[in-house]
């Protein structure tokens, strides 16, 4: 993953991704950056579009985002309906009303 981390900060940075580049970000980073996987993560990233993929995941993340909401809105659903509930259960103003002038009738 560090490799990967590393070409992305290149591309952030709008520095070409290359051997140099992401041997340089690892170093600077304390690792030590093995060459085979250095070759190995350029060639995989040979032909792509590394802003359109970011774009895409961004998109999926944002995508997920509006799931999280509806949960807390059944929540606060589901304390209406108990609120509601004991408000159904117990005395309504007119029969308290009615209550209170039989009393003195």
């Amino acid at each position: 993953m560090q490799y990967v981390y590393g070409a992305m900060l290149l591309h952030a940075a709008g520095k070409p991704i290359d051997e140099k580049g992401v041997t340089s970000v690892l170093t600077a980073a304390g690792a030590q950056a093995d060459p085979a996987q250095v070759k190995a993560l350029l060639a995989a990233l040979e032909g792509v579009n590394v802003s359109e993929v970011l774009a895409k995941a961004e998109t999926m993340a944002v995508a997920a985002a509006p799931a999280a909401p509806a949960a807390s809105e059944k929540k606060d659903d589901k304390k209406e309906a108990k609120k509601e509930e004991k408000e159904e259960k117990g005395v309504t103003e007119e029969e308290a009303a009615a209550g209170l002038s039989a009393l003195f009738g």
